[in-house]
């Protein structure tokens, strides 16, 4: 396996950028350089924002709200390292206020009648199903030039900002304010899923990527809230781990619905028609889940209103594997140790073989080990 790619997560460019920016016009030309150079731009605007969590503890200016959050960061950071065996470097112990409610954009695209993503693919970073930006009118603008192709698209903001590591040297990938606002369980969530990208990463393979820090995350949240959460948090957790998986079983059968549909034999014209009528039935029973099972919880209406075959096909690169994992993680003794070092052993394998290996572990009890799609997109 080599790891030599960087991430943001669900993004896919930045520390590698740094490095890779005065090859490109040798590897590719340089017609893709405005690209690489708002990704650089921007992510060194990122890093400048940042200061290390103590100072702003011991900032006076700073408001008391943001000091509580950031006291609970740092737990959460000790606790990565101390139990769920993540990395201990200097990443997400500083943090920057960004003054956008994103880190970045992502843009996903799949074509009318698939669900397979469009991709996209770099010199250092490879090839990943989404492309993304720091400014919200350039992701705007590829979308808007992708839907006069043809294509199905999903533009949305990414709170979380990971670079595998790579930036480490300089101060690591930060705490932002685009999430540092969460509770502490959906804090928890998302550094401990960003660390995992830096514990282990597979170049081409973003499904197992992803399931793989999905897996850490739910695992890592659940053994975060038995030591440090309260009956509320629990709580609190487990129906939002509910509608997560409510939001799963719904999207998966009607992404398999969708799969026979565009495989069918029906001329395209029918195909399309078809679509459109099972698109408006899944809006239909997510409208009867949100009021019957959920109590009027609205956190996914905007991703309901404009589904299509982008933001469905998005949906299998952050769990299409993540159950695999759990099981296998079980199967190793619950033991953080051994669950790395196994996976790595599978991650170097071919890619069809990695990914049948892991749907191969056998099934065993596993308590509370299941959970749900940990993002709506």
């Amino acid at each position: 396996m080599r790891r030599r790619r960087a991430l943001m997560a669900g993004l896919g460019l930045a520390g590698a950028a740094l490095l890779a920016l005065g090859a490109m016009c040798l590897g590719t030309g340089c017609g893709e350089l405005g690209y690489y150079r708002q990704s650089v731009a921007g992510h060194l605007d990122l890093m400048a924002k940042a200061k290390p969590v103590d100072d702003w503890l011991a900032d006076a200016q700073a408001p008391d709200a943001l000091k509580q959050r950031l006291t609970q960061s740092k737990q959460i950071r000790a606790f990565s390292v101390q139990v769920l065996k993540l990395p201990d470097n200097p990443s997400y112990r500083a943090y920057a206020d960004l003054q956008r409610p994103a880190a970045v954009w992502n843009v996903v695209a799949a074509p009318a009648l698939s669900l397979q993503l469009k991709t996209w693919c770099y010199p250092v970073t490879g090839c990943v199903g989404y492309r993304g930006y720091f400014d919200k009118a350039q992701a705007e603008a590829l979308g808007a030039q992708l839907r006069a192709e043809g294509w199905d698209v999903s533009v949305y903001g990414v709170p979380a900002y990971s670079t595998l590591g790579w930036t480490n040297w300089l101060g690591g990938d930060p705490l932002l304010n685009t999430f540092i606002g969460q509770s502490d369980a959906e804090l928890a969530r998302l550094v401990f899923h960003e660390l995992a990208h830096q514990k282990l990463y597979v170049e081409d393979d973003t499904m197992f990527n992803e399931s793989f820090a999905t897996a850490v995350e739910r695992i890592g949240v659940r053994l975060w809230l038995q030591q440090h959460g309260d009956e509320a948090a629990r709580e609190h957790y487990r129906q939002g781990q509910q509608r997560r998986l409510d939001f799963r079983e719904l999207t998966l059968r009607y992404r398999e619905r969708l799969a026979q549909l565009y495989a069918g034999p029906l001329p395209e014209a029918d195909k399309l028609a078809a679509k459109g009528v099972l698109l408006a039935e899944l809006r239909a029973e997510y409208a009867a889940i949100k009021q019957q099972r959920w109590g009027g919880f609205a956190g996914y209406d905007a991703w309901f209103a404009s589904v299509d075959n982008a933001s469905l096909g998005v949906l299998a690169a952050y769990t299409g594997l993540a159950d695999d994992f759990e099981r296998l993680f079980v199967q190793q003794g619950s033991d953080f140790d051994r669950f790395y070092a196994r996976v790595a052993e599978i991650a170097a394998l071919p890619k069809a073989q990695r990914h049948d290996t892991l749907r191969a572990t056998p099934s065993q009890r596993t308590g509370d080990l299941r959970g749900g799609n940990p993002h709506p997109s």
